[in-house]
């Protein structure tokens, strides 16, 4: 008999997961409910929290992810798609965003119940990615817009609000340039060959033809045509070569039997020669043998068989090679307009903070030594006495005066809005604070250079998709500020992360292990790396064609391995999802107007002398 669970979201969590292998027709498929992005594999589906409350917005987006994936397991044909998928990252990306609009659609058109699902579902995404707030084109997604039409079109509803917001920016464009396209719709909808054919066809319309590469259908004719004259050509030849031989033996046979010997006796010529060579080759000094290249060193040093398919668009970049000064200067102030309403609450934290640490940072002496600063105040001994030697004095070091402290900031597309603003304006008041406190700082970010793939998915598209190729995108590390430069060079970099299109995707295994590595050649005798994020490192690219647990996995290893060694001290501050999983020292905050008080809070923690203090401000357990 089962046990009954306190949680009231557990039946509706059991209903949903029943109710979405019927919809996929997956009775195996796997479903669970999690705090990180959601997401699908062949045989796992990841689908968002449900809270104990179960709000009416928590239900609602459950069940419209839950039905869109469905949608897209029944309906969907991955050999299909990268049958017709095209090369450019801009048409692949219209592409993936209209074949998921056409299995949304299907659905609809044969369940009508999941389409008000999906719309819930639509509508989150769009509030959550600021889609009201865009003006003009340039500024909208046209992949995401294309979808909303095809969406839009095949069944006859609404968009939400938001969405209909993106259409509206692009729908001039997309009807002016494909309204003859768009008149077949209906007609290939439910074929998805006949649809992605189509799908390439409106690319093509739009501008972006040059990124179709080869047309699969075309190459696959020529290959048939090829083959079938290859077939006959060699069907003659033989014939021929048969024939002829056949007369030639007939009319001659002493002239065949001497062709047999001659054919013999080559072979055993041949195999004589293979023979020597091999002798050769055994007689061969060692110091002769030809030198093997050195196998290439691991990607990771905390998982030697953590795979990257292409370093050579990877960039580690400063900040200001990123925008112009004028447009530095200006995304500072918009950041500076962001930190106005919180000015009074920031200035307390900092004050806060610097009263905590000046408070450790109370001089202290020691006295009577043989060397150091005269103490004058014992001079009046040696006035009465002069015999009696003169007394010096040295300051005792701080406990902390010695560190260096980094910041890794999430920089992935989830953080847009007000979390990144949060984290920039955190980033900024620790520098100034802890650098009065005499304590180096430097600030980094991580995202990389395109969403799903960029140039290293291109090449392996190119070279014909190889099986797992591991991490396959482009690393993008930024250094907003390097730990010997001063705050007043490096303020208006942090305004870099209020730049629309710089926030993409994380990838933050090789990010933190990128960090570690930048940490332990400072000369500092104490080194702190504090981790900022809002979740589980999410690359869609990587995840569709490697085990869905890669770069997880991959992250864990890093953690391990930074923990293992000691070098460097290691805590990390999740906003939104909970990283305790991931890391031992870690706090999680629901709200972002939290993080400026749980970052100096887990800041100031770190130099208390106390240990079972800092373990209670920290909330965490002491290991062992």
């Amino acid at each position: 008999m089962a046990k009954p669970t306190d949680n009231p979201a557990d039946p509706f969590k059991k209903a949903l997961a029943e109710a979405t292998r019927v919809l996929a027709d997956e009775p195996e498929l796997n479903v669970s409910f999690t705090v990180d992005p959601p997401g699908l594999s062949q045989e796992q589906m990841r689908l968002p929290q449900v809270s104990r409350r179960m709000t009416r917005e928590e239900v609602l987006l459950a069940r419209g992810t839950a039905d869109a994936y469905a949608m897209r397991m029944r309906f969907h044909d991955p050999s299909t798609s990268a049958r017709y998928a095209p090369q450019g990252q801009m048409a692949r990306d219209i592409y993936e965003a209209m074949e998921t609009a056409r299995c949304e659609a299907v659905g609809a058109r044969a369940m009508p119940g999941t389409a008000s699902n999906i719309d819930a579902k639509i509508e989150n995404e769009a509030s959550r990615k600021g889609y009201s707030a865009l003006t003009n084109m340039s500024e909208a997604p046209l992949p995401v817009a294309a979808g909303y039409l095809v969406r839009h079109l095949a069944t006859g509803r609404d968009l939400p609000k938001d969405a209909e917001h993106v259409l509206d920016l692009w729908r001039e464009f997309i009807e002016g340039n494909c309204g003859e396209t768009l008149d077949d719709l209906d007609a290939v909808l439910e074929d998805q060959a006949t649809f992605a054919k189509f799908a390439r066809q409106m690319i093509d319309d739009l501008g972006y033809g040059d990124q179709l590469g080869d047309d699969p259908d075309e190459f696959d004719d020529e290959s048939q045509d090829e083959a079938s004259e290859e077939e006959d050509d060699e069907q003659d030849s033989t014939g021929n070569e048969e024939d002829d031989s056949q007369e030639d033996s007939d009319a001659n046979p002493e002239d065949a039997q001497e062709d047999t010997q001659d054919a013999q006796e080559a072979s055993v010529t041949l195999d004589d020669m293979a023979d020597a060579e091999m002798a050769d080759e055994a007689e061969m000094p060692e110091g002769d043998m030809p030198l093997e290249p050195p196998p290439p060193a691991p990607h990771s040093e905390a998982d030697p068989d953590y795979a990257v398919y292409q370093t050579d668009n990877d960039e580690e970049i400063k900040a200001e090679d990123l925008a112009e000064p004028q447009e530095l200067e200006r995304l500072r102030a918009y950041l500076d307009q962001q930190l106005e309403p919180l000015k009074g609450a920031v200035s307390r934290l900092a004050n806060k903070l610097q009263r905590r640490l000046q408070a450790q940072q109370n001089r202290s002496w020691l006295f009577d030594l043989e060397e150091g600063i005269l103490d004058a105040g014992r001079l009046a001994r040696v006035v009465a006495n002069p015999t009696t030697p003169l007394s010096f004095k040295i300051e005792k070091d701080t406990e902390f005066r010695d560190t260096c402290v980094t910041l890794l900031l999430d920089n992935s597309g989830s953080m847009r809005g007000r979390p990144i603003s949060i984290a920039a304006i955190c980033a900024d008041v620790l520098a100034r604070t802890l650098e009065r406190c005499q304590v180096k700082v430097e600030i980094l970010g991580f995202t990389t250079r395109a969403w799903k793939g960029g140039l290293s998915r291109e090449a392996w598209l190119a070279e014909g998709r190889p099986q797992t190729p591991g991490r396959l995108n482009d690393l993008r590390h930024i250094i907003y500020k390097a730990a010997d430069a001063p705050w007043r060079r490096s303020r208006d970099n942090l305004g870099l992360m209020m730049k629309e299109g710089l926030l993409k995707e994380n990838i933050d295994g090789e990010a933190l292990e990128w960090a570690h590595r930048r940490m332990i050649g400072r000369p500092e005798a104490r080194k702190i790396l504090m981790v900022i994020s809002d979740g589980a490192p999410v690359d869609d690219s990587t995840l569709s064609v490697n085990p869905a647990n890669y770069l997880e996995k991959h992250l864990r290893d890093v953690i391990g391995m930074v923990e293992k060694r000691k070098q460097v001290e290691l805590l990390a501050i999740g906003i939104g999802h909970d990283v305790t999983r991931y890391y031992d020292r870690a706090v999680t905050i629901t709200d972002v107007e939290q993080l400026a008080g749980a970052i100096t809070e887990q800041l100031a923690a770190l130099f208390d002398t106390d240990p079972r203090a800092r373990a209670r401000v920290m909330g965490m357990k002491r290991a062992g």
